[in-house]
């Protein structure tokens, strides 16, 4: 197989420049229109809840029990899946009259266990800022409510609610669009150079040296239609 050069891999692309710029200009218009005109401006908050009381635990030389704070790193993943319980989440649904199902409700929902720790982080997507606050927040009384009732202790409260964020997490039209320019480049230069591979016509005097193997003994100008 033959090497092309870069000097040749610069000509070809020049040649055909204009299958290069119109795919990388159609992409990331496209992905400017969907960015900001379909696709819904997504917002996420958070709550942030810890699994016990640090006063409930101390020992008499006002220490904190080593044993009690290891059983309720335990805990945490316990606590963890019962956020996510369909038991909580149609609570939350009827308290705040919400036109959702469990299924909807869980998918707005995400639970972080923040490793080695006591701290549970509740995340709430919307596309209704203030609504992911409402669900969030009423989330974490919902489950601490619950975990009194099956758990039979009081040991979760909340270090941080839920506040209404001001910008979306998603979309992000600058990052989409540089994605889609740099598809669509990519995209033309791949066309280019499969055009070229698959033009096989004869079109300067070095192709007849390279393909026929043949030396040039002349070439014959073409002649101008105005004289």
């Amino acid at each position: 197989m033959e090497e092309i050069s870069l000097k040749e891999c610069l000509l070809i692309l020049r040649k055909r420049l204009w299958l290069i710029i119109l795919p990388t200009i159609l992409f990331v218009v496209a992905s400017g229109i969907i960015s900001f005109f379909v696709l819904k401006p997504k917002y996420q908050t958070f709550t942030t809840l810890m699994v016990g009381n640090p006063r409930d635990y101390q020992s008499i030389d006002n220490r904190l029990e080593y044993n009690d704070l290891l059983l309720n790193q335990k805990l945490v993943p316990t606590y963890g899946e019962l956020v996510k319980t369909r038991v909580v989440a149609e609570r939350v649904i009827d308290k705040l009259n919400l036109d959702m199902d469990y299924n909807n409700f869980i998918k707005k929902a995400n639970v972080n266990l923040v490793e080695d720790t006591e701290i549970i982080k509740l995340e709430i997507v919307d596309t209704d800022p203030e609504l992911a606050t409402k669900i969030a927040n009423e989330t974490a009384i919902v489950f601490m409510e619950n975990v009194k009732e099956f758990m039979l202790v009081d040991n979760v409260q909340v270090i941080d609610r839920a506040q209404i964020p001001n910008k979306p997490i998603s979309p992000r039209p600058k990052l989409n669009m540089a994605i889609a320019g740099v598809l669509g480049l990519m995209l033309g230069m791949f066309l280019v150079f499969l055009l070229e591979y698959l033009d096989n016509t004869i079109k300067t005097p070095e192709d007849v040296e390279r393909y026929l193997g043949l030396p040039v003994i002349g070439t014959i100008p073409m002649a101008n239609k105005n004289k």
